[in-house]
């Protein structure tokens, strides 16, 4: 988790996400976009690109000789996962806790269904 928020933590590789939000670019089409933003070099892009790789936040793919980058999901996910533990503490136990929910319902009607049968044989002990 450190790399991705470290990665994060830059903001050319935060604007790199947000033009591979759009869909997959050639890493060329990278550069430009960067460089009609900011002066920024091609290898700085490179650079920038092999960070947000390694931290699993883009995936890149060979067709021919160019290189097309996309977000990878894995990595937002996980992200995205880290910070909903932290807005949501109990997040983790949602299911342990729907599971523990549905056994307490099972046990209530089941408790109904005795206490009805037993006053089922109550009122045809009294009639008889």
């Amino acid at each position: 988790m450190t790399g991705v928020f470290e990665a994060l933590g830059d903001l050319t590789r935060r604007q790199i996400l947000e033009l591979l939000a759009g869909g997959e670019q050639p890493a060329g089409g990278v550069v430009a976009a960067l460089q009609a933003r900011a002066p920024i070099s091609q290898p700085a892009v490179s650079q920038h690109l092999k960070v947000l790789r390694e931290a699993d936040l883009v995936k890149v793919r060979a067709d021919g000789t160019r290189r097309l980058y996309a977000i990878d999901e894995s990595g937002l996910d996980a992200a995205k996962a880290w910070l909903t533990r932290l807005t949501d503490p109990l997040a983790p136990f949602a299911q342990p806790l729907d599971a523990l929910a549905t056994e307490v319902a099972r046990g209530r009607r089941a408790r109904r269904a005795a206490q009805s049968r037993n006053r089922s044989g109550d009122r045809r002990r009294r009639s008889a």
